[in-house]
């Protein structure tokens, strides 16, 4: 329900950018000096004895009149009015302020930073991080104070403690904000190996210390400036923090970054001003940007969809099924999630109704506070969504398939360069483009024309796609050798050289999780077939330290202890200290609880039946046959150990245990019959 709502989010955005059309305009600045020389800038607002709106200087030309205007006319400071502001700290930390901020601060995706936060509670260091609310415990505040007046003096506690309240009609407050559980304890002090649980600690810290400082004050200053005539006017502005309060330690992040307004040098009424520069500049209007999970998360809170404590998981979910990417923090999406999306809002609209989940949300608020009976609530939704689901098994697929293409067809038939019909097949020329289902599953774009034209391609409206089920796309030459994308049986995968004689087996590399194939350059490919990536060698040992792509994800390797990378780009740009700080800190958690390491290498076969590995261990590699286990020797490398060799330590390790396996392996070889119906428990058998 919530899932698919944040969806509708995300493909509704992205619709929003297909259809928008930029929109130029002009503006006139000017780099004006006092009686004095001080510089400052100004921007035009008044031309003709008119306000400038934005969109008044629509051309080139018309921002040369304005240039005009200004350079043969004096400038006189009109009025200067100084005024006095303040800024107050922003409440502590619940769960979906923290993804945001540390989105905004650190580019840090939800389940990132849920994940730092979970190990940091469970050492204590902080509270409960899944909470709506944001007020704090009374001891907790006291202590704030204290740890203020002694850190930045008594001129930095507010006269009386500040007391939050969350204002979001969602909101569950069964704990208190997220907070240290010592405040006394700052970042410094605990000294965190890992570094998101590092950088999350200092941002919850400076955050809960800075709610409970004194405003800081500010003084904002606008001076007009304009010629005698009235013909033109221009406006400066500044801004000068006169006590800093919580600014000292905490500024909040923000989305979309304002400029930085100085301080004025000073200006007094009547004073004239030097011209030094007038300069138009061209802007066009940009579309919406898309939502980072920050922002989405905010929209969400906005609207009253879901639970803060939920949306780190409602966001990571719709990525793990393929309905979103995410591509430099910004999360795009794909085909599937726009099919999805289209189909459930022509077909099942209420359901996606931001009123409508936000209102189910209260009912089941009124549930668990006792006030409505559960029963109701269900039966209600069950009756109406049933009615709904029974009208759509009456719809022909054909019916189904126009609809969605008739929404998607900004997206699916792109203008053509060449002005032509953009659902004319390219193949044929005759047919026309539409959407079809395939037989194993999915959707994708083919000729009407069909069979005389076999014409398809994938639903991205980028031609290109296409060649990518054939020979692959060029992607250009690396060292001499071709480097292509291509489209293979489990997605697609770069390929450096083709198939031959020589080379029967080319080097190969699937595209990682959320790397969309049009996005895929020469550089990237590259960098794939890389990997593994040398790091250099560890600190400790001497050891080669690597940054790979494993089927389990992004990876960093040292000997045999292999631990997980949060983003696949860190495989990229990870260095030694970053390293090491992973590997320990896997080491620090051990393998967990029901893991199955996975072999380093298989040597083969045993002479008694049974796979003799190589094995990661937690004190080194081991060689692993049945139920024996022998250690490598240290001047023995995982990757260059032998089946003979594996034997021969098998053999000792064995005999050491009294159980003299491998010992008597050859006089009990003719009984090996017996057991060959039976391949899988052939080990155990021989053992008696």
């Amino acid at each position: 329900r919530v899932q698919s709502v944040c969806l509708r989010l995300i493909v509704e955005r992205e619709m929003e950018i297909e259809a928008f059309r930029a929109r130029e305009y002009w503006s006139v600045t000017a780099t004006l000096a006092n009686a004095r020389g001080a510089e400052f800038t100004a921007r035009m607002v008044n031309l003709g004895g008119k306000k400038l709106d934005k969109f008044d200087l629509a051309t080139q030309q018309a921002a040369e009149i304005a240039v005009q205007a200004l350079t043969s006319r004096d400038l006189f400071v009109q009025s200067v009015e100084a005024k006095p502001a303040q800024r107050h700290p922003t409440a502590p930390f619940m769960t979906s302020t923290l993804q945001q901020e540390a989105s905004r601060k650190f580019g840090m995706g939800a389940k990132q930073t849920m994940a730092a936060a979970q190990r940091l509670y469970e050492a204590g260091h902080i509270t409960y991080m899944r909470t709506d609310g944001i007020d704090m415990a009374p001891e907790a505040v006291a202590q704030a104070r204290d740890e203020i007046a002694r850190r930045f003096g008594k001129d930095y506690v507010p006269a009386s403690p500040r007391i939050y309240k969350n204002k979001a009609k969602n909101a569950q407050e069964a704990h208190e904000c997220i907070r240290p559980t010592d405040m006394a304890a700052d970042p410094d002090s605990l000294r965190l190996a890992e570094s998101d649980q590092r950088k999350l600690y200092d941002l919850i810290w400076k955050r809960t210390i800075a709610c409970q400082m004194e405003a800081a004050r500010l003084e904002r200053t606008t001076a007009e400036i304009g010629s005698k005539d009235g013909q033109v006017g221009l406006r400066a502005t500044g801004q000068v923090v006169l006590f800093d309060g919580f600014l000292k330690v905490y500024e909040e992040g923000r989305d979309d970054e304002d400029g930085d307004e100085g301080r004025l040098p000073q200006l007094s009424q009547g004073e004239a001003t030097g011209k030094k520069a007038i300069v138009p500049e061209q802007h066009f209007t940009q579309p919406p940007p898309r939502y980072t999970e920050a922002t989405l998360v905010k929209r969400m809170e906005e609207l009253g969809i879901g639970r803060p404590s939920t949306y780190a998981s409602i966001v990571t979910t719709i990525q793990e099924r393929g309905y979103v990417r995410k591509d430099k923090n910004r999360l795009i999406p794909e085909d599937k999630g726009r099919l999805v999306t289209i189909f459930l809002v022509n077909y099942f609209r209420k359901y996606l109704e931001y009123d409508f989940t936000a209102d189910l949300e209260e009912q089941l608020d009124d549930v668990s506070a006792g006030s409505r009976n559960y029963k109701e609530v269900l039966s209600g939704f069950w009756r109406d969504f049933h009615a709904a689901i029974e009208e759509t098994t009456e719809l022909r697929i054909t019916d189904v398939l126009e609809k969605i293409d008739e929404v998607l067809a900004p997206h699916l038939y792109p203008p053509r360069e060449d002005g032509g019909d953009p659902r004319l097949c390219p193949t044929c020329g005759k047919g026309r483009l539409n959407l079809k289902t395939a037989r194993s599953g999915g959707a994708f774009i083919g000729c009407n024309n069909y069979p005389e034209c076999r014409y398809t391609r994938p639903l991205s409206g980028d031609e290109g796609d296409a060649e990518l089920s054939g020979d692959g796309k060029l992607l250009g030459h690396d060292q001499g050798d071709p480097i292509f994308l291509r489209a293979g049986r489990f997605g697609p995968y770069v390929q450096r050289g083709e198939v031959s004689a020589e080379v029967p087996k080319p080097p190969r590399a699937s595209l990682p999780k959320g790397w969309a194939p049009d996005a895929m350059d020469l550089d990237k490919a590259v960098s794939l077939l890389s990997l593994p990536r040398p790091i250099g060698p560890h600190p400790e040992d001497g050891a080669l330290v690597e940054a790979g792509i494993g089927r389990f994800g992004p990876y960093v390797k040292h000997n045999a202890t292999y631990a997980n990378l949060p983003e696949v780009d860190e495989v990229f740009t990870i260095g030694m200290n970053r390293a090491v700080e992973v590997l320990a800190a896997k080491l620090a958690r051990g393998p967990g609880r029901g893991a199955t390491a996975q072999p380093l290498k298989v040597l083969g076969d045993h002479p008694d039946g049974g796979s003799v590995q190589v094995m990661p261990g937690r004190y080194g590699p081991y060689v692993k046959w049945d139920k024996v286990n022998a250690t490598l020797p240290k001047d023995v490398a995982p990757d260059a150990v032998t089946l003979e060799q594996a034997l021969e330590l098998i053999a000792a390790k064995a005999a050491t245990k009294g159980k003299g396996k491998a010992a008597k392996s050859p006089a009990k070889a003719p009984a090996k019959p017996k057991a060959t119906p039976k391949a899988k428990p052939k080990a155990k058998t021989s053992g008696g």
